[in-house]
């Protein structure tokens, strides 16, 4: 069955009535508590998010919120995404409110495709009250196939956007491309037109290392890009060289100086190689930028990139006294929600001196501080912990013990920006009942553990059912792990090994029989306490798969995969984010092993780096 959604074009008014579902209800005041030079509260309201035309922005002072991190997010190390694990993900992005999604780049799988095509046809097509439904983008090189792909992916959405990019710097066309410029600049137009041609009318075109580009060329090329069909220009700073003055005279500059940029909305892409990511973002918005590609809790390529939580509250907080009254459309209440289910998605575990949503950002240990938080929280509160989803305490009193009900539970969570299904909550709810048993009560850190132990994990395939070991000074550590398989049978394997996790792992890889490589291995205790629960990360490499090209130094490599794991018990804590590691494997695979056969863990993908 063809389940292709056939739309009118952006911006057409057809397209308009369409997603013009009822009137927009008047927007909800909210509160933001900023250190303002009388040191009193301020109150903002929420501004309408403008009608979405692709070449540009009715309210001027509208700032446009192009999410990356299932694209350059997914690319940190060890932070492979299954498409359930995408759609999840961009749904939450879609409640959080972002203008766009960047669901991935096509032409690296069939997998990554059919993830970015199911993220169009679900997520792309879901309009709410207010007529807001994110754009759905793909990303492409400049090249027929890879352009393709990225259409054949997202044309499904309401709102499909193809993003494409070639390098434009010097050391990038002479020693990558090994191109001349003029060479460049007719690749680039070329494409934006087979790309436009295809039926495409929202395209994104990316001079890849503008940051270190010739400003003149950058001119050239960005104005006939614009003649080409481009919508928006973004602008990267690829490897994170510019500072703030340099990167918001850029901007100011393509402005001024490029024929057509007041027909186009301006980009900033910006890495976090010196740790001004952030800063450049919001220098590049301060000069003129109007749309602000970021992911969530910053992750990326190598250092990262610019943090979401970060740009859209420093814009909500100060955006009106230092940045002419900016505003963005994001909610954010859902942003600690949001943060917590890419960071146990992916494996990438936020510093808890992380800015916004770090576990430290709204901890005062100080006496001083203390002091004055206890008689005024705008003393050291810049902003409120609730204003981002962050609620750690319970105004009707409940504190969840073993004698807490299943509703407890439910209103708790609810509480946290959780909402659950019946069936996940009771899974939870089994895993509070058995830990509730041996602790007094459980904190909202732990129900958090709890949570991504049972709902944020990989699709099972095998699942730990029992583990005993026997270990100390007296002989060899010893394992038996029972696990539950594919086609339901429990299998028992026994090893022994240097400790107990080794062990144990041991007598996991004897049941699954896919051979893997252990990279990383780190555990933590969620809370205080020497009952509190151990959260353990895990990264593994598969032996057996195929490498990956990476499309920017163009040498093999090989895709690398997380787990995590929770439980009282540090064994097995271990024990279920190795196994949840190796469900990941499975998945991305799409081969599910027998007990007596291995299986490679990834087919051939290319990955694009901007």
């Amino acid at each position: 069955m063809d389940h292709r959604v056939i739309a009118p074009a952006p911006g057409s008014p057809a397209f308009q009535c369409k997603l013009r579902k009822s009137p927009s209800p008047s927007p909800a005041p909210w509160k933001c508590r900023v250190l303002a030079s009388s040191s009193s509260e301020r109150q903002f309201l929420q501004r309408k998010r403008p009608i979405y035309v692709p070449s540009r922005i009715d309210d001027p002072s509208y700032v446009r919120i192009f999410d990356t991190t299932l694209r350059d997010g997914e690319q940190s190390p060890g932070a492979t995404l299954t498409s359930k694990e995408k759609l999840d993900i961009a749904r939450q992005l879609a409640k959080l409110g972002v203008d766009i999604i960047e669901a991935g780049f096509p032409i690296a799988s069939p997998d990554d495709l059919l993830a970015v095509k199911g993220i169009a046809l679900d997520v792309g097509n879901r309009v709410d009250d207010d007529g807001y439904v994110p754009v759905i983008c793909g990303l492409s090189r400049c090249n027929k196939a890879d352009i393709a792909a990225a259409w054949e992916a997202v044309s499904h959405a309401l709102r499909p956007r193809i993003h494409t990019f070639i390098a434009t710097s010097e050391i990038h066309m002479k020693h990558k491309l090994r191109k001349s410029p003029d060479e460049v600049v007719q690749i680039a137009t070329d494409m934006v037109g087979y790309a436009k041609s295809l039926g495409c009318q929202d395209i994104e075109f990316s001079p890849e290392d503008a940051g270190r580009s010739d400003p003149e060329f950058l001119y050239r090329i960005l104005a006939e890009v614009i003649k080409a069909g481009a919508t928006t220009l973004n602008i990267p700073d690829t490897v994170g060289y510019t500072l703030p003055s340099e990167f918001g005279r850029l901007i100011a500059m393509i402005k001024e100086n490029t024929p057509g940029s007041q027909n186009v909305v301006i980009s900033t892409h910006c890495q976090n190689d010196l740790g001004l990511a952030t800063a450049n973002t919001l220098a590049g918005a301060y000069a003129g930028a109007r749309q602000l590609e970021v992911t969530i809790n910053g992750i990326g390529e190598r250092a990262g990139n610019a943090s979401l939580e970060e740009v859209v509250m420093a814009i909500r907080c100060r955006g009106d006294e230092q940045l002419n009254g900016l505003h963005t459309g994001i909610k954010p209440k859902h942003i600690a929600v949001t943060s917590r289910m890419v960071s146990d998605y992916t494996g990438m575990t936020v510093q808890p001196h992380k800015a916004i949503v770090g576990a430290n950002a709204f901890a005062h240990e100080s006496g001083i501080h203390q002091d004055g938080m206890l008689k005024f929280k705008g003393t050291y509160e810049i902003m409120c912990p609730e204003d981002i989803g962050l609620v750690r305490a319970d105004e009707a009193g409940i504190v969840l013990g073993k004698h807490s009900g299943r509703h407890a539970l439910k209103t708790r969570l609810s509480q946290l920006g959780y909402e659950l299904e019946s069936k996940k909550l009771d899974d939870v709810f089994k895993r509070f009942k058995a830990v509730a048993d041996k602790k007094k009560s459980l904190s909202d850190v732990d129900l958090e553990a709890l949570l991504s132990d049972e709902v944020f994990q990989p699709e099972v395939v095998w699942a730990l059912l029992d583990l005993q070991v026997v270990c100390g000074t007296l002989g060899l550590s010893t394992a038996t792990v029972k696990l539950s398989g594919p086609d339901n049978i429990q299998r028992v394997g026994t090893s022994i090994g240097t400790g107990p996790v080794d062990a144990a792992y041991k007598a996991v890889d004897s049941i699954v029989q896919i051979p893997v490589t252990l990279l990383e291995y780190s555990m933590n205790a969620v809370t205080e306490g020497i009952d509190a629960i151990a959260n353990t990360r895990v990264v593994i490499r598969a032996e057996n798969s195929t490498p990956v090209t990476h499309a920017q130094s163009t040498e093999p490599v090989q895709r690398s995969f997380s787990g995590s794991g929770a439980s009282e018990d540090v064994t097995v804590s271990s024990v279920r984010a190795y196994v949840s590691a190796l469900n990941k494997v499975i998945g991305f695979s799409k081969a599910v092993p027998s007990s007596e056969s291995s299986v490679s863990a990834t087919q051939a993908t290319t990955v694009a780096t901007k």
